[in-house]
């Protein structure tokens, strides 16, 4: 009876060690679990029509080996905290390369259809990648973290998927004061000061998520369209995903950081 006794609480233990490990192992599964080839593909449909100057640029592989580099992104919280921050990641770059044209039926399939801003301010430090990295500090800033001369050489960042996608979430990842980072925000990891209550930039949301990225533009002058086109990329992603939206999904009534 006692070795009986002993077998069974080796059982025990060992079920309870297979279960840790497959729970950990899923966790490590990484983007990949949640963005497979065929979502990756659906969510930006376009990317690849003739008329997108990125046509075969922003390919599958190239997003999974730049997510590599970053273990936490999309890696963090519960299972629907791990969706909606890569639907979000995917809504703000998706808007910031979109080829879509406002109002048409397939507007929000449009996403990664560019890989260079189109105006190019700031040359040679113009927005290029999925977030549109601009200005040399950004350049120098990016470059330093992924161990790449960004600066001697921007055009990698339009020339070299993994690149381009490395310093999109490089960008998700990394705080600039007094702005929080991307990800802290999508997470759940963020602390709105008195000062962001006070601006309106609490609580947090997808709308704080915009206003960190180009709040400068588009915060705190109400509804608008462009602010409208982010929100609709990230809805349309997290209806794929099978996702709720959460709540504050615009800037309208934010003032910008800093």
């Amino acid at each position: 009876m006692a070795r009986s006794s002993f077998a069974m609480a080796v059982c025990a233990t060992a079920a309870l060690l297979l279960a840790a490990w497959a729970g950990g192992a899923a966790a490590q599964q990484g983007v990949g679990s949640i963005i497979t080839r065929s979502v990756f593909d659906n969510m930006l449909k376009q990317r690849n029509n003739a008329a997108c100057p990125a046509k075969g640029f922003y390919t599958y592989d190239a997003f999974i080996a730049a997510a590599k580099a970053f273990p936490s992104f999309g890696n963090t919280g519960d299972l629907a905290t791990r969706k909606r921050e890569l639907a979000a990641f995917f809504g703000e770059t998706s808007h910031e390369t979109t080829g879509g044209t406002r109002g048409a039926a397939d507007q929000f399939q449009w996403g990664y259809c560019f890989k260079e801003e189109q105006s190019k301010t700031d040359p040679p430090f113009y927005g290029r990648g999925p977030i549109q990295l601009t200005h040399r500090y950004n350049y120098e800033a990016a470059g330093k973290a992924l161990g790449v001369n960004l600066v001697g050489n921007p055009n990698l960042v339009s020339t070299n998927a993994v690149v381009s996608f490395k310093t999109a979430i490089w960008f998700w990842m990394t705080a600039q004061s007094p702005k929080p980072s991307s990800h802290a925000v999508a997470t759940g990891r963020w602390t709105p000061s008195a000062a962001d209550r006070a601006a309106g930039r609490s609580p947090a949301g997808y709308g704080v998520i915009t206003n960190i990225i180009n709040g400068g533009v588009e915060c705190g002058m109400g509804p608008n369209p462009t602010g409208a086109d982010r929100i609709g990329f990230y809805k349309r992603y997290c209806d794929m995903l099978g996702v709720g939206y959460g709540s504050n999904l615009d800037c309208y009534n934010q003032r910008k950081f800093g």
